[in-house]
């Protein structure tokens, strides 16, 4: 106990966002000093990691048979804790340029509808890792409190947090959650939507990578008045004759494509609006909706949801780092943090 307390003396405080996509790591005093994207390459034989994050990321789907890359968080979760415990390793040491013996407190943002089984897991990845204490705080509170929402206040305020493999939408007031709702579709599944059809139409086959290039290149879901109709050249493999290939596409293609994600999270909106108490509910079409997490860059979502549910709607400042932004808030404050911590 005591050994912990000369070592967290010697360590910074974290915050961290354990996106399904990208970990973002906030340090106390420095701000966000890591965003780096989530996955891990390991050796078969000895699950010993060869490459974590950006470096990790350009391997994707590109590895020989004696290693493998993986995405070790998925839909907002750990599914695989080793790769979770050894990605969580080294950004630790990465923001404690690489010193060995570090035991840092750690507040980390969590998806609001995971179980307690799967709350315990990042819990003790971070402990594996080294954490001396770990906070849980739900990524709905913590987006809220980095945009700077007056959580505190008796009023509400409607957050849309659309992440890698989860979208939580929750109504917050007086530093709790009156309601809220997480869907495991993010931007991993309208990814996933891309890859299907672009293989269904052009009979195409694209990887991972390809699909985001195209989401944020030229992915919309709406069509606006005026706008010049993009489009990008993508390669991948023709299923039919089995040779590499070339071929154009367009951004209606991409908002068609996008459809089913979008209305999924378009149905959460309208649940979460129809069992928010009334009272809340004159707040929310005064003070509008708020989106964050990377879904929020995606073109014409904020239209779209403003045409759907007649309500204002705005995208954060920076809506990729609300959350981590949020948890590293609550380094500063231990009254708030205890206030909003998951308790397990």
């Amino acid at each position: 106990m005591f050994f912990h307390k000369i070592l967290g003396f010697f360590s910074n405080d974290l915050a961290i966002d354990l996106g399904t996509a990208n970990t973002l790591v906030f340090v106390k005093g420095k701000g966000i000093v890591c965003n780096e994207p989530s996955v891990v390459v390991l050796r078969k034989d000895d699950k010993k990691p060869v490459a974590v994050g950006a470096e990790a990321k350009r391997m994707l789907g590109k590895t020989p048979a004696n290693i493998i890359a993986i995405r070790p968080m998925k839909d907002g979760v750990i599914a695989d804790f080793d790769a979770t415990g050894e990605m969580l390793k080294y950004f630790i040491a990465k923001v404690h340029n690489r010193r060995s013996f570090v035991s840092p407190r750690v507040i980390i943002g969590v998806p609001s509808g995971i179980t307690q089984v799967e709350q315990r897991a990042v819990k003790d990845a971070a402990q594996v890792s080294g954490a001396r204490e770990v906070y849980l705080i739900g990524e709905p509170m913590a987006a809220a409190i980095g945009v700077g929402l007056p959580v505190g206040e008796p009023s509400g305020n409607m957050i849309v947090d659309i992440g890698g493999g989860t979208t939580d939408v929750a109504v917050i007031s007086l530093d709790g959650v009156v309601y809220s709702k997480a869907v495991r579709v993010g931007g991993d599944k309208m990814d996933d939507s891309i890859m299907a059809f672009i293989k269904r139409r052009y009979n195409l086959m694209i990887g991972d990578m390809t699909a985001e290039r195209i989401k944020i290149n030229i992915g919309s879901v709406y069509k606006t008045e005026g706008s010049e109709q993009q489009t990008m050249e993508i390669k991948g493999r023709d299923l039919i004759s089995g040779i590499p290939k070339t071929l154009t596409i367009n951004e209606a293609e991409i908002r068609e494509a996008l459809t089913e994600p979008v209305n999924v999270i378009l149905d959460t909106i309208r649940v979460i609006l129809e069992n928010t108490p009334p009272e809340l509910a004159s707040d929310i079409v005064d003070r509008g909706i708020i989106l964050a997490g990377g879904g929020a860059l995606l073109k014409g979502l904020d239209l779209l949801i403003r045409q759907e549910t007649g309500l204002p709607v705005f995208i954060a400042d920076d809506p990729l780092s609300a959350v981590v932004r949020g948890v590293g808030k609550m380094l500063d404050d231990i009254e708030m943090l205890r206030r909003v911590a998951i308790n397990l």
